[in-house]
């Protein structure tokens, strides 16, 4: 179908490795969702079409799947994709995918704005791997032919300034979109978990990847401290490579009768309201969405100030407690005193709402748009559908 740049609605490409259970994949859900109700046309074009939030992609969202075995080896799709639906904007995340749509632009010679969002700190610490040594190179090589970058903290937008010698008018900070009206309603949904009946000890909760950078060990050690003094438990969300060794420390730390790691769950916002307490222990951060989440559900919070997101989040700790990264006492006391005096569940919602989606996808669709483009944006409310089993995706083989 043949679209007209003056009269037909604007046609937005979201580019991602594929669905999989992770914040960043989460987020870009969320946007296409809300560029959908603004008027846009959107397509989500996925590396591989695979992840729980696949069934969560409203019917009027194409789907393209790449078929292919990486990302790196999506390339050649993704160039004869742009080159056949030449759409206004691409905007892409997780930078071995940025690399991967910016260099599809080029070789595709379309006019095709591609836009980094830039979720994370970009290679903190010191890199070891010869592979992502080739990516730091490659970060470095193709991110400043961007048209745009969008940071979802100041803290990301001044770490990747000072990585990639960029335009400070192509930096823009956006927060994310995480909180978006479905989510109260998810928050009230039943939760058969007996830990959260009525008369059972509070539970404290962690939600995000079983991988190093959330740091969960020291999250469990606060836990087996705290656990001594007063009846408690912990649920951690989530799924990732670092399970064994999480449930060997709770096997060795004499606390497995009340811990329980249940995996990914689609719904963690039911877990998140009846908590007593969340915690996010990471290393480091883009803009933590877990912790948005639960303060808009009323949970009382506690983080690492951690580079970069907690703070700017909890305004410096007005909304929550900010310990050092990797301090197993200090987040023990910081749970404890938090636990016996959290605070107003509105105060937290209310600071939850400035990372709503009406609050941001305005703001990228200024940055993703040109002036004329944006000007035909047709501000009509899409029709609601309900999430499917069966996501309508169109593979690409060739």
């Amino acid at each position: 179908m043949s679209f007209s740049p003056s009269t037909d609605p604007p046609y937005i490409t979201l580019y991602l490795p594929n669905l999989d259970g992770g914040g960043a994949e989460r987020m870009m859900v969320n946007l296409a969702h809300g560029f959908l109700e603004c008027g846009a046309r959107v397509d989500l074009v996925l590396a591989a079409a695979r992840g729980p939030y696949l069934n969560q992609v409203k019917p009027d969202i194409r789907i393209i799947d790449l078929t292919s075995p990486g990302v790196f080896a999506s390339l050649p799709k993704l160039v004869r994709y742009l080159h056949r639906q030449r759409p206004d904007a691409l905007l892409t995340t997780l930078n071995h995918a940025s690399v991967v749509a910016l260099l599809a632009r080029r070789l595709a010679g379309v006019p095709t704005r591609v836009i980094n969002r830039e979720s994370n700190m970009l290679f903190p610490g010191t890199v070891h791997s010869l592979k992502r040594k080739i990516l730091r190179e490659a970060v470095r090589r193709t991110y400043p032919w961007a048209d745009a970058h969008i940071a979802v903290s100041q803290g990301v937008a001044e770490d990747l300034q000072r990585f990639v010698p960029l335009p400070s008018e192509r930096v823009f900070t956006i927060y994310n979109p995480v909180v978006t009206d479905t989510l109260q309603e998810k928050a009230r949904a039943p939760l058969e978990h007996p830990w959260f009946n009525e008369g059972e000890p509070p539970v404290i909760l962690g939600v995000g990847r079983l991988a190093p950078q959330k740091d969960f060990p020291t999250l469990i050690r606060a836990f087996a401290e705290m656990r001594r003094k007063r009846p408690v438990r912990l649920v951690i969300l989530g799924e990732g490579g670092e399970r064994g060794a999480l449930e060997a420390l709770v096997t060795e730390l004499g606390i497995a009768a009340d811990v329980d790691l249940p995996g990914f769950v689609d719904n963690p916002f039911a877990y998140m309201a009846r908590a007593h307490l969340f915690v996010l222990s990471s290393r480091f951060e883009g803009l933590p969405g877990v912790l948005i989440q639960a303060m808009a559900c009323g949970c009382p919070v506690v983080a690492t100030d951690c580079p970069s997101g907690p703070s700017e989040v909890l305004a410096g700790g007005q909304y929550g407690p900010l310990v050092p990264v990797g301090d197993a006492a200090a987040l023990a006391e910081a749970m404890t005193k938090t636990l016996a005096a959290p605070p107003p569940r509105e105060k937290l919602q209310g600071r939850a709402a400035d990372f709503s989606e009406q609050a941001t996808v305005p703001r990228y669709l200024e940055v993703l748009l040109p002036p004329h483009r944006l000007a035909a944006l047709r501000h009509r409310q899409a029709p609601e559908h309900p999430p499917t089993d069966s996501a309508r995706v169109e593979t690409v083989n060739r």
